[in-house]
């Protein structure tokens, strides 16, 4: 009897391993390196760029689509996609893209690629200490990596690619360059996507949550992607007691003040300076601004505003002067539309445009990340809300060598406050007025009035002579051209 017992045993555990195997087997097949090829672009010297080649890693999931960061096709020129297990590579191209979120979405038209494969699918939001597969491609090898780990937490966390806050799953398995996009697997099923690691620590590793993958395919169901919202307000902790006391919040209530509102956030009117948010869909908001996402679990607050969909509304709990109120709050612009200094851009070339040897910019987060020069004064910028009257800081990016431009040639990074005189609000009304300027001279003037003078009708005269002593082709970027040819 014991002889058939262990016989038996041993049959179970064959058909186990088989079939563990298999499924295995399965899963593997639906992972895929990707191969890109994309622009290095050079925001110093906005009219030229370079190409780099890069891998990383995918999952086709249903649709026959592929599922990857963002940051793994950026700036793409062109891309292909190899399965696991196979040596043919297949072109693929971006159907959809979430830099706010770090995912992508590509299609491959042949449909050979897609054969034999059953897609991958999605699992719910993992718990602490939860086991994890991660699959990829990552560096010190070619063919498929699997390492196994535990969820560590799951908190909002800054994403590297697009600068902005959102929740994240840190994980202890070993992620690498090159495991980015790949699949992170719990019971068979997505719970997140390699995004980011900690460089200075070992087997730190972020995971982008699947429900914020979910957002993302729900998304673009309607053929476009329009992101994830921000509410456009500074808000300030009240854990201090003198605080509390000072807007006559009692021991029971906590929450987060409103310290500021952008002037276009669509809560502006509706929400006041002063105001304590003190729910977001019931969910109580903590004095040191974070809410419980799950029994005993604590994220920041904006883990409900993430929730849901642009042009959605959520209902925020705020007391007024010691009244307690509840109003709605339409979810109408993202980060980018609310920001002065925009966040960091991808897939289209930098805006420039040369007067004169003078290169002009628009303050972005790319050009800011590229130099030191002036850092520390140009990322005051980056911390600001923009007003009416001053939707986008212009730079002089730098002054082209010639024999009009003496005397500045070491000017750069420079903001400009006026020309002729005249504010701005935008690089368009400052490209405008440039353009339009007929005096004898052009004044360019930063807000400690300090001036910079172009003589107009010599600047015209040698502006041709100039692009070509530096090879530049253009003297304006390509958006800048496509406006000028539409007018």
């Amino acid at each position: 009897m014991s002889s058939l017992k262990l016989l038996f045993t041993l049959l179970l555990s064959t058909l186990f391993l088989t079939a563990h195997t298999h499924q295995e087997d399965i899963t593997k097949q639906a992972i895929v390196k990707i191969y890109t090829v994309s622009k290095v672009l050079n925001y110093q010297e906005p009219w030229n760029s370079s190409m780099r080649s890069s891998t990383g890693s995918g999952a086709i999931i249903e649709g026959k689509r592929i599922l990857t960061n963002a940051h793994v096709v950026a700036n793409q020129t062109f891309i292909e996609v190899e399965r696991y297990g196979q040596r043919k590579r297949y072109i693929a191209k971006v159907l959809f893209v979430s830099h706010q979120a770090d995912l992508a979405l590509l299609e491959v038209e042949d449909e050979n690629f897609f054969k034999g494969v059953i897609p991958l699918t999605f699992g719910e939001l993992p718990s602490i200490e939860q086991k994890i597969v991660v699959y990829g491609y990552p560096m010190g090898g070619s063919t498929l990596s699997a390492t196994i780990g535990v969820v560590s937490r799951i908190e909002h966390h800054r994403y590297a690619h697009s600068g902005e806050q959102f929740l994240a799953i840190q994980v202890d398995a070993a992620v690498n360059p090159g495991n980015s996009g790949g699949p992170a697997l719990s019971n068979g099923k997505i719970i997140g996507v390699v995004m980011q690691v900690i460089s200075r620590s070992q087997s730190i590793g972020y995971l982008v949550p699947v429900i914020m993958v979910k957002h993302f395919l729900q998304d673009i169901e309607d053929g476009k992607c329009d992101g994830f919202a921000d509410l456009g307000l500074t808000t300030q902790k009240m854990e201090n007691p003198a605080l509390r006391r000072y807007y006559h919040l009692d021991e029971n209530e906590t929450g987060k003040l409103v310290a500021d509102i952008v002037y276009n956030s669509s809560l502006n009117g509706v929400v006041k300076k002063g105001d304590i948010l003190t729910a977001i869909d019931g969910h109580k908001i903590e004095n040191d601004g974070t809410i419980a996402f799950r029994p005993h679990e604590y994220t920041d607050f904006n883990y409900f505003v993430d929730k849901y969909q642009m042009y959605q509304t959520v209902k925020l709990d705020i007391v007024r002067e010691g009244e307690k109120m509840q109003v709605d709050a339409n979810l109408t612009h993202t980060a980018d539309d609310i920001l002065l200094v925009k966040t960091t851009r991808y897939d289209i070339m930098p805006t420039y445009y040369i007067y004169g040897g003078y290169v002009f910019s628009p303050l972005t987060r790319n050009l800011l990340l590229s130099t030191n020069r002036n850092r520390l004064a140009l990322s005051y910028f980056a911390t600001q809300w923009p007003t009416e009257k001053k939707k986008e800081v212009v730079v002089l990016l730098k002054v082209l060598a010639s024999d009009i431009s003496r005397g500045n040639n070491n000017i750069g990074m420079w903001p400009i406050e006026k020309i002729n005189g005249e504010t701005f609000d935008s690089f368009k009304t400052f490209f405008e007025k440039l353009t339009a300027a007929k005096g004898k001279y052009v004044v360019l003037e930063d807000k400690d009035g300090v001036r910079l003078v172009i003589d107009r009708e010599e600047t015209e005269k040698k502006q041709k002579e100039i692009l070509q002593k530096y090879n530049i082709e253009y003297d304006k970027s390509e958006d800048l051209r496509k406006n000028s040819e539409a007018q």
